[in-house]
């Protein structure tokens, strides 16, 4: 595959005119900062979402393409990928993995079968067959660009003495790590680079819908106020910073960066 060629000023390498992104998980949270962040670089944005999507769609108007699918659905999955290829006129550059879930708080003991298989279904199949799915026209783009979206309590073991993750939830964000780093080393000769994007805490996301699952107001209260504790700068971050790294590494600026690991935490895993 033939890389294509970059803009003369680096500046310039930033924007995704006439490119096409998927970002899955759109709905709210991250991923509909994501998609809008996306959107006013010049891309065409598809969102796939099984969470209604009327708030994402008014934000991206005519950029955008609201796709309701549960992506842990083979047959929901291929159907959400044709009508964007279709949209699209068969042209995808960029996939924002960003579906996910949270665990039911609480020690490996306490965990549920059932939550271990709900989360690692949310969170890892559903990313391979999205990614599976739009492989082929992401290598005809020639600059092909797959973020899946990790965390840091799948980069470190985190117990602070009450349980603020779980077993599910640590599991399935590790495994998105060599998910990607295999990608990243299959698809390298198709200028295919893939990335995992860690967050640390990001309280305005719809993962912490989990937690009332486990915890009374008290225990969340609890959570919310440990959380920028553990972090040296002594903040939790705002869904708005990590936008800028995710149009990084979408776009042509980043072309060289392929199996990485960006851990966006305010500097916890340094710590």
């Amino acid at each position: 595959m033939t890389r294509r060629p970059l803009a003369d000023k680096p500046i310039d390498r930033f924007r995704l005119d006439g490119r096409t992104v998927v970002v899955t998980g759109g709905a709210s949270g991250l991923g509909q900062t994501f998609a809008e962040s996306l959107a006013d670089a010049g891309a065409r944005v598809a969102v796939f979402d099984r969470d209604p999507l009327d708030e994402t769609a008014e934000l991206l108007g005519d950029r955008g393409l609201m796709v309701h699918a549960d992506l842990i659905d083979p047959d929901q999955v291929r159907a959400a990928v044709d009508q964007t290829l279709e949209w699209s006129d068969g042209e995808v550059d960029a996939l924002v993995n960003n579906a996910g879930i949270a665990s039911v708080l609480g020690r490996a003991d306490e965990v549920a079968v059932e939550d271990f298989d709900r989360v690692l279904a949310v969170n890892l199949r559903s990313m391979f067959l999205t990614t599976k799915a739009l492989l082929p026209p992401l290598i005809d783009s020639g600059r092909g660009s797959i973020i899946n979206l990790g965390s840091y309590l799948g980069l470190v073991g985190l117990y602070p003495g009450f349980p603020v993750t779980a077993i599910p939830y640590a599991s399935s964000k590790a495994a998105v790590v060599g998910f990607t780093r295999q990608l990243a080393v299959e698809y390298a000769r198709d200028q295919i680079r893939a990335n995992v994007v860690a967050p640390g805490w990001h309280p305005a996301t719809n993962l912490a819908r989990e937690y009332s699952k486990k915890l009374d107001q008290a225990g969340i209260d609890r959570l919310l106020e440990w959380m920028p504790t553990s972090v040296p700068m002594g903040r939790v971050g705002d869904r708005k910073e990590i936008a800028g790294l995710v149009l990084y590494l979408a776009s042509d600026a980043s072309t060289y960066l392929s199996g990485q690991v960006i851990a966006h935490d305010g500097g916890i895993t340094a710590a």
